[in-house]
């Protein structure tokens, strides 16, 4: 059921971040202590030249039961990036994405459409909020000895599946931690840092599949 766990994931912040909707007088205004935050965490977040992190990928049930859970790490370099969880890949190159099924032994080719509205890992960190969503500061919480700033954001296109999506900040480092979407049907998934390096030399060549370092996977070209 879970196999394809990172794709779903990406499924659904596809439909909570590629909106681009007008909000209507009638839902009210943003909160400018929110936006404050949320443009803190976007002006941080380019001036990493490379980002190397762990997470956690979880999803719940409308009965708080966990479903599935998996770990995995994410690199990401200018628009470059690479995601590695159990049983799948995916690889960009600013260009090209490849999305690798271990279990299947294929990889889907497709080209990178910018203009498309596409999300990408490095939008979810930067300034996606302005256009699709409302967004309040909610009282901060303090973990370990850190304290989170938490966003709610709520969809200003309400035939989306979700209706609220929950982020929290590092306070002191002004870095997305963890964020939980909400869906309609009770479901929750949550999106969770663990480590983060921001130093780290990545060469290019890590964001492109290698054929050859694969043998015997089937090639599927979608572009």
């Amino acid at each position: 059921m879970f196999k394809r766990l990172l794709s779903v994931f990406f499924s659904i912040t596809v439909a909570c971040f590629c909106t681009h909707a007008q909000a209507p007088k009638s839902m009210g205004k943003s909160d400018p202590e929110a936006k404050k935050v949320l443009d803190a965490v976007s002006a941080k977040f380019k001036t990493f030249k490379t980002v190397k992190a762990s997470f956690a990928l979880k999803i719940e049930n409308a009965a708080g039961k966990v479903q599935g859970t998996k770990a995995g790490t994410i690199m990401m370099k200018g628009i470059k990036y690479r995601v590695s969880i159990t049983g799948q890949e995916i690889f960009c190159d600013g260009t090209t994405i490849w999305t690798y099924d271990m279990a299947a032994k294929e990889v889907q080719v497709s080209a990178l459409d910018n203009s498309s509205g596409a999300i990408t890992p490095q939008k979810l960190f930067t300034n996606f909020y302005d256009k699709d969503f409302l967004y309040m500061l909610n009282p901060e919480v303090k973990k370990a000895g850190k304290t989170y700033q938490v966003i709610e954001l709520t969809p200003i296109d309400k035939t989306k599946p979700f209706f609220k999506v929950i982020l929290e900040v590092d306070k002191l480092t002004k870095v997305i931690m963890s964020t939980r979407i909400f869906e309609k049907n009770g479901n929750r998934y949550l999106y969770a840092i663990n480590t983060m390096a921001t130093t780290t030399v990545i060469p290019d060549d890590s964001f492109v599949f290698n054929l050859k370092k694969y043998p015997g996977v089937e090639v599927i070209d979608l572009r």
